[in-house]
């Protein structure tokens, strides 16, 4: 059964410009590690919020681990304004 991941966060409106080509490479570093292709969103009227989609994924625990991994060695959390990176996962039903 696959799965889709939702990753969203807010990033500092300064570091935006520094972050979006850090999160390009993420999706590269998972797609090698996982198959599984991300895309990037943007929030209607709120631009720094940004959110990660990941779909059909077929081994969540895998992903997760690689995902948190990838996200971790390049230093994501340090573009973010508040919080961090909240993960929903979802599936069809």
């Amino acid at each position: 059964m696959a799965w889709s991941f939702y990753i969203y966060y807010r990033v500092d409106p300064n570091k935006a410009g520094l972050c979006e080509p850090r999160v390009r490479e993420l999706f590269k570093l998972v797609q090698r590690a996982t198959g599984v292709q991300g895309r990037l969103m943007t929030k209607r009227g709120e631009a720094n919020l940004w959110m990660e989609v990941y779909e059909n994924v077929p081994d969540e625990s895998k992903f997760e681990f690689e995902v948190a991994d990838a996200a971790g060695k390049l230093r994501i959390q340090d573009f973010l304004q508040g919080g961090g990176r909240h993960v929903e996962c979802f599936r069809d039903v």
